[in-house]
């Protein structure tokens, strides 16, 4: 069973390297990992070349943004799973894949699998600061959903219930796990760790703004899947679990 892995980048000089080689030295053995960059002015296509031979597929083109990018990996994928690593994160350890692929092997008429996942330093990727412990599904509306790094998908669900939506700037990997899940229904397992860690400074939690837009559009995903949820007190809900998840 194969297994396509999508990272997304744009200028990611500082952090790219440190990702690509956490993919390359995963033990699963059927790895299809396609890096697609959006025209990086920096030093980001020296680093890709430098790994080519072990990049199954790789573009570079101006792109809308970061989910854009994400449609065309997911677009340019064959592999029966589709997981995507962002340009500034890095698995756990070298059996990550390997641990997720168990799971879909083990059960054929499983959709997704989904883990645990670690914030990290900026200039530290040993130092742990958040701990996200996703735990069993539960409801959205209650504040529950997956790490979207630690989501893994069947490409046919992709093929099926489409692409990530570019009405939404921040909140699209949100709003394609709400379809997914309750919207449509998909079967999903748990695995009880941690598989990737992302470094602390990314998009949506970068400002307050931002995390008060991401809380918008969220509510907006919700009301364009039919799914009910409380408008008001649903931006509390979701954000005062996470402040638990901080290191004392």
């Amino acid at each position: 069973m194969k297994i396509t892995i999508i990272t997304v980048c744009y200028n990611s000089a500082k952090t790219l390297e440190t990702t690509i080689q956490s993919v390359i030295d995963q033990t699963y053995d059927d790895i299809e990992y396609i890096v697609v960059d959006g025209g990086s002015k920096d030093q980001t296509l020296d680093i890709i070349k430098k790994h080519q031979k072990r990049i199954s597929k790789w573009i570079s083109e101006p792109d809308n943004g970061l989910y854009d990018a994400m449609n065309k990996g997911v677009s340019m994928s064959t592999g029966d799973v589709v997981g995507l690593i962002n340009s500034d994160d890095l698995f756990c350890d070298n059996r990550a894949i390997e641990k997720v692929m168990n799971i879909f092997k083990k059960n054929i008429d499983i959709d997704s699998v989904y883990a645990d996942l670690f914030y990290v330093s900026q200039n530290n990727i040993d130092n742990i600061v958040r701990r996200w412990i996703t735990g069993d599904k539960r409801k959205f509306r209650k504040g529950w959903h997956p790490a979207h790094p630690t989501f893994y998908v069947k490409k046919k669900i992709y093929n099926k219930y489409g692409n990530f939506n570019l009405s939404y700037k921040i909140a699209a990997d949100f709003e394609i796990m709400l379809r997914f899940i309750e919207k449509y229904k998909i079967s999903t397992q748990y695995l009880n760790e941690p598989l990737v860690k992302m470094r602390l400074g990314g998009e949506t939690n970068k400002n307050l703004k931002n995390i008060f837009n991401q809380n918008i559009e969220c509510i907006k995903a919700f009301k364009q899947n039919n799914i009910k949820v409380n408008s008001f007190l649903y931006p509390f809900i979701r954000i005062l679990p996470k402040l638990f998840q901080f290191k004392k």
